[in-house]
């Protein structure tokens, strides 16, 4: 986190979503853990918060938010009634951010789950549920492949503050401000039906679209070969 800080980002992120370390410990389905950090909900947050305590305790005022795992979409996984409870937490612990999410690596591929991943904005109610039980800013991963996301932004009480574009900023790196502007014709678009970047990524390798141009496409293969 101090390599962060003095490489002169503006923020950092802990990761506690999609079944990754900080997750599993919050989550009932992987937690059987027996002593302190196992049982109730009160106990399985306390690994989150001590490692947000850390970090803080390292870099000071820098801003520490947090990738947040609102829902696992697991019959016996986390469900937002127990993830609020680690929201409000991490706001009295003075996180900067909640970046909310759904699912991990064992639901992603359910047929159900693909299925809802298709919609626009399928993580944006997530989102809004955390954001009634806290005052700190909240992230949205919206899957706004075109741009109805504008209707979830303006006007909307509840909204999340902020939407985060993954892989559609790769695929077109000028999409925030082409989304400001409704250009939506220009946009380069993700498709929910590829994941040429998260399978590459899955193989060890860089990230790259299938709809950049054949010569960024080309010279991305040819660094990273």
């Amino acid at each position: 986190m101090l390599r962060v800080q003095k490489s002169g980002f503006d923020l950092v992120e802990l990761h506690g979503g999609t079944g990754c370390l900080l997750a599993q410990f919050v989550s009932p389905r992987t937690n059987k853990r027996g002593d302190r950090y196992g049982g109730d909900i009160q106990n399985r947050i306390m690994f989150s918060l001590e490692v947000l305590k850390r970090v803080k305790d390292m870099v000071g005022d820098f801003p520490v938010g947090y990738g947040f795992l609102a829902d696992e979409w697991l019959p016996d996984g986390l469900h937002v009634h127990d993830s609020a409870v680690l929201a409000k937490a991490l706001e009295e612990a003075g996180v900067g951010y909640l970046s909310v999410m759904g699912g991990t690596y064992e639901s992603f591929f359910l047929p159900e789950t693909i299925k809802q991943s298709r919609k626009p904005g399928y993580m944006v109610s997530l989102a809004e549920a955390i954001k009634k039980v806290v005052r700190v800013p909240v992230c949205s991963w919206p899957n706004f492949n075109a741009w109805p996301g504008r209707t979830h932004i303006e006007g909307q009480k509840g909204r999340p503050h902020i939407f985060r574009a993954g892989t559609h900023a790769l695929g077109d790196a000028e999409w925030p401000w082409k989304a400001r502007e409704g250009q939506d014709r220009s946009m380069l678009k993700c498709s929910p039906k590829c994941d040429a970047c998260l399978q590459s990524v899955m193989q060890g390798k860089p990230a790259f679209c299938p709809r950049w141009k054949k010569e960024k496409r080309e010279k991305y293969r040819d660094v990273y070969r």
